[in-house]
């Protein structure tokens, strides 16, 4: 079920921020194998354009990353398709996502109908994401904190989706994994990083399939007000 979101006029985007251009992006997502409609849907809603600095508005709906500051980006539109795509395939409600940034991804699962928590550990960073939900009309819980240790006080999670790479999987975003879940993360260093897709069954056991090759920034530790 998607939200319906608050869509001020500069939401509405025009020009290279308009939503035929948005459609376009649609398109191309389509053609690279995004075949979830609901996914593709939520792309077409959540205005990208303001989760980027004004200046970059109008490469918005490329698909391609783009800075947000401190060192950070925000995701390609096919990986932010590519995750949330593999994430519902578990069907979840609630879903922890590691690695706030823009709030876009956070948008996007909102976007879904889904009950979100996010973790970040830059606090600039959160506070203009909040602003951002807050000006979409999107209840979306948020943290300022170490997300390599997760949210585990609001956990069990459907699903968690990390947004920077670690060296391995986090083993206490693993456990906070309700069984039946997917937890999504790129994996690997600066020179090579795959997305994988670990699955927990009903017995807690896990399985593990490779999904694409990736580039993230990296899963740091600590927090940065």
């Amino acid at each position: 079920m998607m939200m319906r979101m608050k869509l001020q006029p500069d939401a509405l985007g025009s020009g290279m921020t308009s939503q035929r251009v948005r459609d376009r992006l649609v398109d191309r997502l389509r053609e690279t194998g995004i075949r979830d409609e609901r996914v593709l849907n939520a792309i077409r809603t959540v205005p990208r354009h303001l989760f980027v600095d004004e200046a970059l508005a109008t490469r918005a709906y490329e698909d391609t990353a783009l800075p947000i500051g401190h060192g950070q980006t925000i995701s390609q539109p096919w990986v932010v398709a590519k995750m949330t795509e593999a994430l519902l395939e578990a069907a979840p409600q609630k879903v922890l996502e590691i690695g706030t940034g823009s709030g876009y991804q956070a948008a996007v699962l909102a976007a879904l109908g889904l009950e979100v928590h996010t973790v970040e550990r830059i606090g600039e960073l959160l506070r203009t994401a909040r602003k951002r939900f807050r000006a979409l009309g999107m209840n979306i819980r948020s943290k300022h904190d170490d997300g390599r240790i997760g949210w585990a006080e609001n956990g069990p999670f459907d699903a968690v989706l990390v947004t920077a790479a670690a060296p391995a999987l986090v083993d206490a975003l693993t456990a906070q994994l309700a069984p039946g879940g997917n937890l999504i993360a790129p994996v690997g260093g600066a020179a090579s990083q795959s997305l994988l897709k670990l699955h927990k069954d009903a017995d807690g056991q896990v399985t593990q399939e490779t999904l694409a090759p990736v580039v993230f920034v990296p899963l740091l530790s600590g927090m940065i007000d």
